[in-house]
Protein backbone atom coordinates (compact mmCIF):
# COMPACT_ATOMS: atom_id res chain seq x y z
CA UNK A 1 0.00 0.00 0.00
CA UNK A 2 1.02 3.58 -0.75
CA UNK A 3 1.88 5.95 2.24
CA UNK A 4 -1.71 8.64 2.52
CA UNK A 5 -0.81 11.52 0.75
CA UNK A 6 2.21 10.47 -1.30
CA UNK A 7 0.17 10.07 -4.96
CA UNK A 8 -0.09 13.95 -5.63
CA UNK A 9 -1.38 15.01 -8.73
CA UNK A 10 1.54 15.09 -10.51
CA UNK A 11 3.33 12.03 -8.90
CA UNK A 12 4.89 10.52 -11.71
CA UNK A 13 5.48 7.11 -9.47
CA UNK A 14 3.15 4.88 -11.36
CA UNK A 15 3.35 5.42 -15.28
CA UNK A 16 5.85 3.12 -16.30
CA UNK A 17 6.99 4.80 -19.96
CA UNK A 18 7.33 3.28 -22.86
CA UNK A 19 11.00 2.97 -24.74
CA UNK A 20 11.79 5.41 -22.24
CA UNK A 21 15.25 5.92 -19.66
CA UNK A 22 12.35 5.97 -17.00
CA UNK A 23 14.36 7.05 -14.28
CA UNK A 24 16.49 9.61 -16.07
CA UNK A 25 13.52 10.98 -17.35
CA UNK A 26 11.63 11.34 -13.92
CA UNK A 27 14.40 13.02 -13.23
CA UNK A 28 13.84 15.69 -15.57
CA UNK A 29 10.58 15.57 -17.44
CA UNK A 30 10.24 16.29 -20.52
CA UNK A 31 6.33 17.30 -20.25
CA UNK A 32 4.08 18.90 -23.30
CA UNK A 33 0.88 20.23 -22.82
CA UNK A 34 -0.35 21.97 -25.89
CA UNK A 35 -0.01 21.40 -29.71
CA UNK A 36 -0.48 23.38 -32.99
CA UNK A 37 0.34 23.38 -36.44
CA UNK A 38 4.22 23.02 -36.60
CA UNK A 39 5.12 22.99 -32.74
CA UNK A 40 4.34 21.52 -28.97
CA UNK A 41 4.57 24.03 -26.25
CA UNK A 42 5.50 22.70 -22.60
CA UNK A 43 3.61 23.29 -19.23
CA UNK A 44 5.10 26.62 -18.63
CA UNK A 45 4.74 27.60 -22.12
CA UNK A 46 7.98 27.42 -24.03
CA UNK A 47 7.31 26.86 -27.61
CA UNK A 48 9.12 23.63 -29.36
CA UNK A 49 9.67 23.10 -32.90
CA UNK A 50 8.79 19.16 -33.40
CA UNK A 51 10.77 18.26 -36.29
CA UNK A 52 9.63 14.51 -36.06
CA UNK A 53 5.98 14.97 -36.57
CA UNK A 54 5.35 13.43 -33.15
CA UNK A 55 6.67 9.93 -33.58
CA UNK A 56 6.49 10.29 -37.83
CA UNK A 57 2.96 10.52 -37.43
CA UNK A 58 1.43 14.10 -37.28
CA UNK A 59 2.27 14.82 -41.10
CA UNK A 60 -0.49 17.50 -41.46
CA UNK A 61 0.70 19.21 -37.96
CA UNK A 62 -0.88 19.32 -35.29
CA UNK A 63 -4.53 20.49 -34.35
CA UNK A 64 -6.08 20.59 -37.46
CA UNK A 65 -9.84 21.84 -37.34
CA UNK A 66 -11.09 19.28 -39.99
CA UNK A 67 -9.51 16.76 -37.63
CA UNK A 68 -10.73 18.01 -34.47
CA UNK A 69 -13.92 18.78 -35.30
CA UNK A 70 -14.42 15.30 -36.89
CA UNK A 71 -13.39 13.67 -33.74
CA UNK A 72 -15.89 15.34 -31.72
CA UNK A 73 -18.87 15.18 -34.24
CA UNK A 74 -18.23 11.45 -34.25
CA UNK A 75 -17.53 10.94 -30.09
CA UNK A 76 -21.47 12.46 -30.18
CA UNK A 77 -22.85 10.25 -32.91
CA UNK A 78 -21.60 6.94 -32.82
CA UNK A 79 -18.88 6.42 -29.87
CA UNK A 80 -18.58 2.54 -30.96
CA UNK A 81 -19.68 0.09 -33.09
CA UNK A 82 -18.76 -3.79 -32.53
CA UNK A 83 -16.70 -4.73 -35.55
CA UNK A 84 -17.25 -8.52 -35.79
CA UNK A 85 -20.26 -9.39 -38.05
CA UNK A 86 -21.72 -5.64 -37.64
CA UNK A 87 -19.76 -2.23 -39.20
CA UNK A 88 -20.85 1.44 -39.49
CA UNK A 89 -20.66 3.67 -42.49
CA UNK A 90 -17.34 5.04 -42.02
CA UNK A 91 -15.73 2.41 -41.89
CA UNK A 92 -16.59 1.24 -45.82
CA UNK A 93 -16.64 5.29 -46.44
CA UNK A 94 -12.74 5.07 -45.84
CA UNK A 95 -11.89 2.21 -47.02
CA UNK A 96 -13.30 3.56 -51.22
CA UNK A 97 -11.22 6.18 -49.99
CA UNK A 98 -8.12 4.38 -49.52
CA UNK A 99 -7.99 2.56 -52.26
CA UNK A 100 -8.49 5.26 -54.41
CA UNK A 101 -5.13 6.14 -53.35
CA UNK A 102 -3.00 2.97 -53.14
CA UNK A 103 -0.70 1.65 -55.86
CA UNK A 104 -2.49 -0.49 -58.47
CA UNK A 105 -3.93 -3.27 -57.39
CA UNK A 106 -4.05 -2.88 -53.61
CA UNK A 107 -8.08 -2.86 -53.43
CA UNK A 108 -8.64 -4.31 -50.05
CA UNK A 109 -7.93 -2.69 -46.28
CA UNK A 110 -8.25 -4.63 -43.17
CA UNK A 111 -8.66 -2.11 -40.61
CA UNK A 112 -6.03 -2.52 -37.41
CA UNK A 113 -5.03 -0.43 -34.47
CA UNK A 114 -1.02 0.10 -34.78
CA UNK A 115 1.65 -0.25 -37.39
CA UNK A 116 2.54 -3.61 -35.12
CA UNK A 117 -0.91 -4.75 -35.19
CA UNK A 118 -0.79 -4.32 -38.83
CA UNK A 119 2.36 -6.46 -39.20
CA UNK A 120 1.26 -9.21 -37.14
CA UNK A 121 -2.01 -9.03 -39.33
CA UNK A 122 -0.19 -8.92 -42.53
CA UNK A 123 2.40 -11.80 -41.20
CA UNK A 124 -0.85 -14.04 -40.39
CA UNK A 125 -2.52 -13.26 -43.66
CA UNK A 126 0.47 -13.88 -46.22
CA UNK A 127 0.82 -17.59 -44.18
CA UNK A 128 -3.07 -18.19 -44.30
CA UNK A 129 -3.59 -17.37 -47.75
CA UNK A 130 -0.47 -19.56 -49.41
CA UNK A 131 -2.58 -22.39 -46.88
CA UNK A 132 -5.73 -21.48 -48.45
CA UNK A 133 -3.84 -21.76 -52.21
CA UNK A 134 -2.80 -25.21 -50.88
CA UNK A 135 0.62 -24.57 -50.47
CA UNK A 136 0.48 -24.87 -46.49
CA UNK A 137 4.24 -25.63 -46.14
CA UNK A 138 4.98 -21.90 -47.08
CA UNK A 139 5.38 -20.58 -43.18
CA UNK A 140 8.39 -19.10 -43.43
CA UNK A 141 9.08 -15.35 -42.93
CA UNK A 142 12.14 -13.41 -44.48
CA UNK A 143 13.20 -10.22 -42.74
CA UNK A 144 15.90 -7.98 -42.56
CA UNK A 145 19.20 -6.99 -40.32
CA UNK A 146 17.85 -3.69 -38.81
CA UNK A 147 14.52 -4.14 -39.75
CA UNK A 148 11.71 -2.31 -37.35
CA UNK A 149 8.35 -3.97 -37.55
CA UNK A 150 6.72 -2.75 -34.10
CA UNK A 151 6.80 -4.30 -31.18
CA UNK A 152 4.06 -7.70 -31.44
CA UNK A 153 5.54 -10.94 -31.33
CA UNK A 154 5.32 -11.32 -35.30
CA UNK A 155 6.99 -7.96 -35.74
CA UNK A 156 10.08 -8.62 -33.47
CA UNK A 157 10.27 -12.09 -34.85
CA UNK A 158 10.94 -10.71 -38.30
CA UNK A 159 12.52 -7.16 -37.41
CA UNK A 160 16.52 -7.15 -36.88
CA UNK A 161 16.95 -5.47 -33.80
CA UNK A 162 19.56 -7.60 -31.32
CA UNK A 163 18.12 -6.12 -28.07
CA UNK A 164 14.94 -7.85 -28.96
CA UNK A 165 16.45 -11.22 -29.22
CA UNK A 166 17.99 -10.70 -26.03
CA UNK A 167 15.47 -9.54 -24.11
CA UNK A 168 12.55 -11.47 -25.39
CA UNK A 169 13.37 -14.76 -27.37
CA UNK A 170 13.46 -15.92 -30.35
CA UNK A 171 10.04 -15.45 -30.55
CA UNK A 172 8.09 -17.16 -33.75
CA UNK A 173 10.40 -20.23 -35.50
CA UNK A 174 11.24 -20.47 -38.93
CA UNK A 175 12.02 -16.33 -39.60
CA UNK A 176 15.53 -16.04 -41.42
CA UNK A 177 16.71 -12.61 -42.85
CA UNK A 178 18.07 -10.61 -45.17
CA UNK A 179 21.42 -8.39 -44.65
CA UNK A 180 20.74 -4.69 -44.06
CA UNK A 181 21.54 -2.22 -46.88
CA UNK A 182 23.68 0.06 -44.64
CA UNK A 183 27.03 0.66 -46.25
CA UNK A 184 28.90 3.52 -44.89
CA UNK A 185 31.87 2.85 -46.74
CA UNK A 186 30.34 2.93 -50.13
CA UNK A 187 27.46 5.11 -49.69
CA UNK A 188 28.36 7.73 -46.62
CA UNK A 189 26.85 11.62 -47.60
CA UNK A 190 25.14 10.39 -50.84
CA UNK A 191 21.89 12.46 -51.57
CA UNK A 192 18.84 10.51 -51.52
CA UNK A 193 19.21 7.10 -52.99
CA UNK A 194 22.72 5.94 -52.36
CA UNK A 195 24.42 4.42 -55.74
CA UNK A 196 25.66 1.24 -54.39
CA UNK A 197 24.02 -2.23 -53.29
CA UNK A 198 21.29 -3.32 -55.34
CA UNK A 199 22.51 -6.65 -55.33
CA UNK A 200 22.03 -7.56 -51.43
CA UNK A 201 18.78 -8.34 -52.72
CA UNK A 202 20.35 -11.61 -53.89
CA UNK A 203 20.40 -12.72 -50.60
CA UNK A 204 17.00 -13.72 -50.87
CA UNK A 205 17.80 -16.19 -53.66
CA UNK A 206 20.36 -17.11 -50.84
CA UNK A 207 17.61 -18.02 -48.59
CA UNK A 208 15.41 -19.93 -51.40
CA UNK A 209 18.87 -21.70 -52.20
CA UNK A 210 19.06 -22.69 -48.06
CA UNK A 211 15.39 -23.29 -46.96
CA UNK A 212 13.58 -23.95 -50.48
CA UNK A 213 11.02 -21.95 -52.12
CA UNK A 214 8.25 -23.84 -51.30
CA UNK A 215 8.71 -23.19 -47.16
CA UNK A 216 8.53 -19.44 -47.61
CA UNK A 217 5.60 -17.49 -47.29
CA UNK A 218 6.48 -13.64 -47.62
CA UNK A 219 9.19 -11.17 -47.50
CA UNK A 220 8.82 -7.95 -44.89
CA UNK A 221 10.79 -4.92 -45.48
CA UNK A 222 10.67 -1.32 -44.65
CA UNK A 223 11.19 0.55 -47.96
CA UNK A 224 13.02 3.17 -46.32
CA UNK A 225 14.33 1.33 -42.52
CA UNK A 226 13.24 4.65 -40.17
CA UNK A 227 13.69 3.27 -36.95
CA UNK A 228 17.13 1.91 -36.86
CA UNK A 229 18.62 4.93 -38.40
CA UNK A 230 16.89 6.09 -42.07
CA UNK A 231 18.82 3.17 -44.06
CA UNK A 232 17.55 4.13 -48.09
CA UNK A 233 17.26 1.22 -50.13
CA UNK A 234 20.58 1.27 -52.74
CA UNK A 235 18.76 1.95 -56.44
CA UNK A 236 17.24 -0.93 -57.91
CA UNK A 237 17.47 -3.00 -54.40
CA UNK A 238 13.71 -2.98 -54.25
CA UNK A 239 12.99 -4.23 -58.19
CA UNK A 240 15.25 -6.88 -57.76
CA UNK A 241 13.65 -7.56 -54.71
CA UNK A 242 9.93 -7.95 -56.47
CA UNK A 243 11.52 -9.88 -59.21
CA UNK A 244 12.96 -12.15 -56.99
CA UNK A 245 9.87 -12.69 -54.92
CA UNK A 246 7.48 -12.81 -58.36
CA UNK A 247 10.17 -15.64 -59.81
CA UNK A 248 9.58 -18.09 -56.57
CA UNK A 249 6.05 -17.46 -55.72
CA UNK A 250 6.96 -15.39 -52.16
CA UNK A 251 5.17 -12.22 -51.62
CA UNK A 252 6.71 -9.12 -50.90
CA UNK A 253 5.35 -7.25 -47.86
CA UNK A 254 5.90 -3.36 -47.78
CA UNK A 255 5.95 -1.64 -44.22
CA UNK A 256 4.65 1.63 -44.94
CA UNK A 257 4.01 2.33 -41.67
CA UNK A 258 6.41 5.31 -41.38
CA UNK A 259 7.00 6.28 -45.57
CA UNK A 260 2.74 5.75 -46.22
CA UNK A 261 0.91 9.16 -46.61
CA UNK A 262 3.39 11.29 -47.88
CA UNK A 263 6.72 11.27 -46.16
CA UNK A 264 8.88 10.90 -48.95
CA UNK A 265 6.94 13.14 -51.31
CA UNK A 266 4.49 10.65 -52.50
CA UNK A 267 1.41 9.17 -51.51
CA UNK A 268 3.26 6.14 -50.49
CA UNK A 269 6.44 4.83 -50.86
CA UNK A 270 5.46 1.88 -53.37
CA UNK A 271 4.95 4.92 -55.52
CA UNK A 272 7.98 6.60 -54.74
CA UNK A 273 10.08 3.46 -55.96
CA UNK A 274 7.59 2.32 -58.51
CA UNK A 275 7.32 -0.92 -56.89
CA UNK A 276 3.89 -2.55 -56.32
CA UNK A 277 3.91 -4.67 -53.19
CA UNK A 278 1.30 -8.25 -52.48
CA UNK A 279 0.41 -6.58 -49.11
CA UNK A 280 1.40 -3.35 -47.46
CA UNK A 281 1.11 -2.12 -44.01
CA UNK A 282 0.07 1.23 -42.87
CA UNK A 283 -0.74 3.50 -39.56
CA UNK A 284 0.39 6.82 -38.25
CA UNK A 285 -0.10 9.10 -41.09
CA UNK A 286 -3.80 7.45 -41.66
CA UNK A 287 -5.02 9.78 -38.48
CA UNK A 288 -2.33 11.91 -38.47
CA UNK A 289 -1.81 10.24 -35.26
CA UNK A 290 -5.14 11.77 -33.75
CA UNK A 291 -6.62 8.61 -33.17
CA UNK A 292 -4.70 4.95 -32.84
CA UNK A 293 -5.27 3.28 -36.56
CA UNK A 294 -3.53 0.84 -38.52
CA UNK A 295 -4.26 -0.49 -41.78
CA UNK A 296 -3.50 -3.71 -44.24
CA UNK A 297 -3.92 -3.12 -47.78
CA UNK A 298 -3.78 -5.93 -49.82
CA UNK A 299 -4.00 -7.23 -53.46
CA UNK A 300 -7.87 -8.31 -54.62
CA UNK A 301 -6.01 -12.29 -55.56
CA UNK A 302 -4.63 -12.66 -51.71
CA UNK A 303 -8.29 -11.32 -50.68
CA UNK A 304 -10.08 -13.61 -52.73
CA UNK A 305 -8.69 -16.71 -52.41
CA UNK A 306 -10.51 -16.47 -48.92
CA UNK A 307 -13.62 -16.01 -50.09
CA UNK A 308 -14.81 -19.96 -50.56
CA UNK A 309 -16.38 -22.07 -48.49
CA UNK A 310 -19.66 -21.90 -47.02
CA UNK A 311 -20.81 -18.13 -47.27
CA UNK A 312 -21.85 -17.98 -42.96
CA UNK A 313 -18.40 -18.90 -42.10
CA UNK A 314 -16.16 -16.80 -41.05
CA UNK A 315 -13.07 -16.79 -43.76
CA UNK A 316 -10.25 -14.87 -41.88
CA UNK A 317 -10.51 -15.53 -37.76
CA UNK A 318 -8.57 -12.38 -37.17
CA UNK A 319 -9.56 -8.73 -35.90
CA UNK A 320 -9.48 -6.81 -32.78
CA UNK A 321 -12.48 -5.08 -30.77
CA UNK A 322 -11.24 -2.07 -32.25
CA UNK A 323 -10.65 -3.07 -35.54
CA UNK A 324 -12.60 0.25 -37.45
CA UNK A 325 -13.21 2.39 -34.54
CA UNK A 326 -15.84 4.89 -35.43
CA UNK A 327 -13.43 7.72 -33.86
CA UNK A 328 -10.53 6.76 -35.72
CA UNK A 329 -12.46 6.29 -39.01
CA UNK A 330 -13.55 9.74 -38.71
CA UNK A 331 -10.23 10.96 -37.94
CA UNK A 332 -9.03 9.27 -40.96
CA UNK A 333 -11.66 10.82 -43.08
CA UNK A 334 -10.46 14.69 -41.82
CA UNK A 335 -7.30 13.80 -42.28
CA UNK A 336 -7.82 12.55 -45.98
CA UNK A 337 -9.32 15.83 -46.59
CA UNK A 338 -6.97 17.72 -45.15
CA UNK A 339 -4.12 16.22 -47.30
CA UNK A 340 -5.80 16.63 -50.12
CA UNK A 341 -7.05 20.08 -49.60
CA UNK A 342 -3.51 21.16 -48.96
CA UNK A 343 -1.68 18.52 -51.46
CA UNK A 344 0.41 17.59 -48.42
CA UNK A 345 1.11 13.94 -50.08
CA UNK A 346 3.02 15.31 -52.59
CA UNK A 347 3.98 18.49 -51.06
CA UNK A 348 7.48 16.64 -49.35
CA UNK A 349 8.49 16.79 -53.40
CA UNK A 350 8.16 20.31 -53.30
CA UNK A 351 10.48 20.56 -49.90
CA UNK A 352 12.76 17.87 -50.24
CA UNK A 353 15.70 19.50 -52.39
CA UNK A 354 15.82 22.71 -49.31
CA UNK A 355 15.70 19.73 -46.85
CA UNK A 356 18.54 18.01 -48.61
CA UNK A 357 20.81 21.10 -49.26
CA UNK A 358 20.44 22.09 -45.27
CA UNK A 359 20.75 18.19 -44.19
CA UNK A 360 23.94 18.48 -45.96
CA UNK A 361 25.42 21.38 -44.88
CA UNK A 362 26.10 19.24 -41.59
CA UNK A 363 28.90 17.34 -43.55
CA UNK A 364 31.99 18.48 -42.19
CA UNK A 365 30.52 19.26 -38.49
CA UNK A 366 32.18 17.80 -35.45
CA UNK A 367 31.36 13.75 -34.97
CA UNK A 368 29.34 13.60 -38.57
CA UNK A 369 30.22 10.27 -40.08
CA UNK A 370 27.14 10.78 -42.55
CA UNK A 371 23.90 11.99 -43.73
CA UNK A 372 21.06 10.47 -45.31
CA UNK A 373 17.88 11.94 -46.85
CA UNK A 374 15.04 10.90 -48.53
CA UNK A 375 11.87 13.26 -49.22
CA UNK A 376 10.94 14.56 -45.63
CA UNK A 377 13.20 12.43 -43.67
CA UNK A 378 16.85 12.65 -42.65
CA UNK A 379 19.40 11.04 -40.79
CA UNK A 380 22.79 12.42 -39.26
CA UNK A 381 24.76 9.21 -38.05
CA UNK A 382 27.55 10.20 -35.54
CA UNK A 383 30.60 8.68 -34.36
CA UNK A 384 29.35 6.95 -31.11
CA UNK A 385 31.29 7.98 -27.75
CA UNK A 386 34.16 4.90 -27.01
CA UNK A 387 32.25 2.72 -24.54
CA UNK A 388 29.12 4.40 -24.73
CA UNK A 389 26.81 3.85 -27.37
CA UNK A 390 23.97 6.32 -27.85
CA UNK A 391 24.81 8.76 -25.62
CA UNK A 392 26.42 11.21 -27.88
CA UNK A 393 23.08 11.57 -29.87
CA UNK A 394 20.86 11.69 -26.59
CA UNK A 395 23.00 14.52 -25.06
CA UNK A 396 22.35 16.15 -28.20
CA UNK A 397 18.49 15.34 -28.09
CA UNK A 398 18.43 16.62 -24.69
CA UNK A 399 20.17 19.85 -25.91
CA UNK A 400 17.96 20.52 -28.96
CA UNK A 401 15.17 20.03 -26.46
CA UNK A 402 16.45 22.77 -24.42
CA UNK A 403 16.90 25.00 -27.17
CA UNK A 404 13.30 24.52 -28.32
CA UNK A 405 13.57 21.52 -31.38
CA UNK A 406 12.42 17.98 -30.91
CA UNK A 407 14.34 15.46 -32.41
CA UNK A 408 14.65 11.73 -32.31
CA UNK A 409 17.73 9.93 -31.79
CA UNK A 410 18.06 5.67 -32.40
CA UNK A 411 21.47 4.66 -31.56
CA UNK A 412 24.01 7.67 -32.90
CA UNK A 413 21.77 8.17 -35.46
CA UNK A 414 19.45 11.73 -35.04
CA UNK A 415 16.65 11.12 -37.32
CA UNK A 416 13.86 13.77 -38.18
CA UNK A 417 10.37 13.85 -40.04
CA UNK A 418 8.49 16.91 -39.74
CA UNK A 419 5.31 17.17 -40.03
CA UNK A 420 5.09 17.84 -43.76
CA UNK A 421 3.66 21.62 -43.78
CA UNK A 422 6.93 22.50 -42.77
CA UNK A 423 8.32 25.65 -44.30
CA UNK A 424 11.65 26.62 -45.10
CA UNK A 425 12.12 28.98 -41.95
CA UNK A 426 11.03 25.89 -40.11
CA UNK A 427 13.84 23.83 -42.06
CA UNK A 428 16.84 26.49 -41.34
CA UNK A 429 15.76 26.72 -37.39
CA UNK A 430 15.25 22.44 -37.43
CA UNK A 431 18.58 21.96 -38.93
CA UNK A 432 20.41 25.65 -37.58
CA UNK A 433 19.83 24.16 -33.90
CA UNK A 434 21.33 20.96 -34.20
CA UNK A 435 24.77 22.38 -35.95
CA UNK A 436 24.70 24.79 -33.51
CA UNK A 437 24.92 21.67 -30.63
CA UNK A 438 26.84 19.80 -32.85
CA UNK A 439 29.61 22.12 -31.94
CA UNK A 440 30.15 21.92 -28.45
CA UNK A 441 29.19 18.41 -28.29
CA UNK A 442 30.81 16.26 -26.44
Amino acid sequence: MREEGSAHPHSMDAYWMPFTANRQFKKAPRLLAKASGMHFWTPEGREVLDGIAGLWCVNAGHARPKIVQAIAAQAAELDFAPPFNMAHPKAFELAERLVQMTPQGLNKVFYTNSGSEAVDTALKMAIAYHRARGEGTRTRLIGRERGYHGVNFGGISVGGIVGNRKLFGPALGGVDHLRHTHDLARNAFSRGVPAFGAELADDLERMVALHDASTIAAVIVEPVAGSTGVLLPPKGYLERLRAICDKHGILLIFDEVITGFGRLGAPFASDYFGVVPDLMTVAKGITNGCVPMGAVFCKDAIHDVFMTGPEHVIEFTHGYTYSAHPLACAAALGTLDTYAEEGLLTRGAQMAPYFEDALHSLKGSRHVIDVRNIGLVGGVELEPLPGQPGKRAFDIFLECWQRGVLIRTTGDTIAMSPPLIIEKQHVDQLVGTLAEVLKTAA
